[in-house]
């Protein structure tokens, strides 16, 4: 899946499945942090935020938390596997 420069993607996940491999577009902020409240200073609250993890849970949960610090425009895309569709030639 593609998005739109102005679209901030954020993976949840901890940072062994981010090393494990992530969206090229994807910036890493575990869920955790920003539970904590930290590591979301740097988004800008006036564009859209699209979250994910492995399967939506813990996108939801800091999607939630980053509404009530006022941001207005984030979405919970699911889980990985949601957004990177393999190539059908190696499959």
């Amino acid at each position: 899946q593609t998005f739109d420069n102005d679209v901030q993607v954020i993976d949840v996940r901890s940072d062994a499945e981010w090393n494990d491999g992530h969206h090229p577009a994807a910036q890493h902020l575990p869920h955790t942090k920003i539970l904590e409240g930290n590591g979301f200073a740097d988004l800008d609250r006036t564009k859209p935020v699209v979250l994910y993890c492995r399967s939506g849970g813990r996108a939801e949960q800091a999607k939630i938390y980053l509404e009530t610090q006022g941001f207005t425009d984030v979405k919970n895309l699911g889980g990985i596997s949601d957004l990177i569709i393999p190539n059908k030639d190696n499959q």
